[in-house]
């Protein structure tokens, strides 16, 4: 099949937690956002009203930008009913797409939106990919953990626009194939209620007892960074570029949409083949800076095959930048060396103590060299490195309305019959027209009208427009008064933006064809199978023997919990291809009471994590 090159269009999508939240990140340069709706939303503490989605989704339109409607929990039966309710009325509402991940709402009676398949369902091969496709799906959510190859392949034997998380938290399993909460909690990552056990300190031990590793964050990943590797995307088939974070701060969403709209209009700007997908163009009052926004350290994760750091063991919090190492200390606060940052008061510093504990504390005032505490901190020593997690300066600028976005426009002023003409086009082609009856009186100071009739019509201050081009086109300048031009402007950008709203298309819902075949036969627990309404379209597509999901509490005695690329023998230079001569040794994790048995498959370089359901 052909890859994605045939479709030119390139999509930021940002998150938003609630309606202000995804207005700033249109405005910050998204070309859709991602939010929850009233329920069935994978994170269940970012849920937003039926009015709300209106709202976003009509300032987003503006733009030629979308909104998606994250509908990716798994259902029970009871809640069908409800799900495909709530289905119409966001359709209604103005939503661009569904994030789904529960099979069983293709067998319910949709509104005509499209669908996109989230990341839980587990994307990982061309023939999933493929099979998504065909039954459907517009876009799918690849899994975060390909490779660069993986995804060429995945992107050669589809036609579906793809999916890739570029930034923010990672979880530690495949999407989709973690239980470890529901197994220990009741609380179910597949229905929006993840309790991140992942993010706990554990030991990881020998089946005797003997502790290898002690109390550090095992399974806490790093965060995604691909700022350098989204032109390697591109020509692997990416086309839609994910910003992780539902529940982020507003200026994690502000600061990061921005940093990657810039290195995407970059990239733009140097690539006539490739558009964005919507329009406007930002301009920011702050230096976007995804590292001064809360993250874990940054890895690229499998994107170029297996690394070791891309673990977070000591802390699942946000370090920050480091400083410098603490040359002295006073009563009042401390010395650290030739740090290359300006600090200000307010920022936020932290250190690690001996025992890894992290640390926070408040910089009260900056004197010199000497930083001013609010307080004293025990266990702060000479030799400490520092690092600042706060950046007070940045932090007021996102306070503030920090980006305009704009789109570009032509103007044209010329004469007609009646008297004047205003036609503008903007950035994507969309036109409109407007006339103004008027006496086409000379002007006596011809070079005066001109500028003033160039000025009055350019004055798009107030609107979602910047002027690219003034073109004036008049037999002889005439004597306008400036009222009648604004009016003229005003009624044109009134007209265009009625043109825009109108040329605005939501997208169709993708037709599914007929007969298509599921890629496998069978389907275990961790096929996620919750309903009956899943159950009947595994079986039309093909699937013979179907056990329900782990949250049917049909599972006995000990089980795979996760499954993870993410090895601990290979982070801790315990792995057998790493280490020539070395026998592989059963391994256990302790996390707090519970014990889990670790299992390997090096056949496919992954890590099972095993367990029962805690009743």
């Amino acid at each position: 099949m052909q890859d994605h090159t045939q479709t030119n269009r390139l999509e930021l999508l940002a998150p938003a937690k609630n309606l202000a939240y995804g207005i700033e990140a249109i405005n910050h340069g998204a070309d859709a956002v991602y939010m929850g709706g009233p329920a069935f939303g994978a994170r269940s503490a970012a849920g937003n009203t039926l009015e709300d989605i209106e709202a976003l989704a009509r300032h987003a339109h503006r733009f030629g930008a979308q909104l998606f409607i994250a509908f990716n929990t798994l259902l029970h039966d009871h809640e069908l009913e409800q799900a495909q309710r709530l289905a119409h009325q966001i359709y209604e509402a103005g939503a661009d797409a569904l994030i789904v991940q529960d099979m069983g709402l293709l067998a319910l009676d949709l509104p005509p939106i499209a669908l996109h398949a989230s990341t839980q369902t587990d994307n990982r091969t061309p023939e999933k990919v493929k099979f998504l496709q065909d039954v459907g799906f517009s876009q799918v959510v690849l899994a975060r953990e390909l490779s660069l190859e993986q995804i060429r392949a995945i992107s050669a034997q589809t036609n579906v626009q793809l999916e890739f998380f570029i930034h923010g938290a990672l979880c530690v399993s495949y999407s989709g194939q973690c239980n470890i909460s529901y197994a220990r909690t009741g609380r179910s990552a597949n229905r929006g209620e993840c309790a991140q056990l992942c993010r706990l300190p554990c030991s990881l031990q020998k089946p005797d007892g003997e502790v290898l590793v002690a109390d550090s964050h095992l399974l806490s990943l790093k965060d995604m960074d691909q700022s350098a590797n989204l032109e390697a995307l591109i020509e692997a088939g990416i086309r839609s570029f994910k910003i992780e974070g539902r529940l982020k701060g507003l200026d994690y969403v502000k600061n990061v949409t921005a940093w990657y709209r810039q290195r995407l209009d970059a990239i733009l700007d140097k690539r006539p083949d490739l558009v964005a997908a919507s329009a406007g163009r930002c301009t920011y009052s702050f230096e976007p800076d995804p590292k001064k926004s809360f993250n874990r350290g940054s890895t690229d994760y499998f994107l170029h095959e297996r690394k070791a750091d891309i673990g977070s063991p000591r802390s699942p919090k946000y370090l920050g930048e480091p400083l410098g190492k603490v040359t002295r200390l006073t009563r009042e606060g401390i010395e650290i060396d030739g740090h290359q940052v300006t600090l200000n008061n307010g920022d936020g510093l932290g250190f690690f103590k001996p025992n890894d504990e992290l640390v926070g504390m408040r910089l009260n005032k900056v004197e010199g060299k000497q930083l001013l505490l609010s307080e004293p901190v025990p266990g702060l020593k000479l030799g400490t490195t520092i690092y600042r997690n706060h950046d007070s300066a940045l932090s007021k600028l996102l306070s503030t309305a920090s980006a305009e976005r704009r789109i570009r426009v032509d103007l044209r002023l010329s004469e007609c019959e009646q008297g004047l003409r205003l036609d503008l086009a903007d950035e994507q082609g969309i036109s409109a027209s407007v006339t103004l009856a008027c006496d086409k009186q000379p002007a006596d100071n011809p070079a005066r009208a001109l500028q003033q009739a160039r000025d009055q019509i350019g004055k798009l201050g107030n609107t979602l427009f910047v002027a690219r081009q003034i073109e004036l086109v008049l037999t002889t300048p005439l004597f306008i008064a400036a009222s009648m031009l604004n009016g003229l402007r005003r009624d044109g950008i009134a007209a265009l933006e009625a043109a825009r709203l109108a040329a605005c298309r939501r997208p169709e819902r993708r037709i599914a064809l007929r007969d298509v075949a599921y890629p496998q036969h069978r389907l275990s627990y961790l096929g996620n199978v919750l309903n009956g309404a899943a159950e009947q379209f595994f079986r039309e597509h093909g699937v013979a023997r179907i056990a329900p999901a782990y949250e049917a509490n049909k599972e006995e005695g000990e089980v795979v919990l996760m499954i993870t690329k993410h090895c601990i023998r290979y982070s801790q230079n315990l792995c057998h291809k790493q280490v020539p001569g070395l026998k592989p040794e059963p391994l256990e994790l302790k996390m707090g009471k519970d014990l889990f048995r670790l299992r390997f498959d090096c056949n496919r370089c992954e890590m099972q994590v095993m367990g029962s359901l805690k009743r």
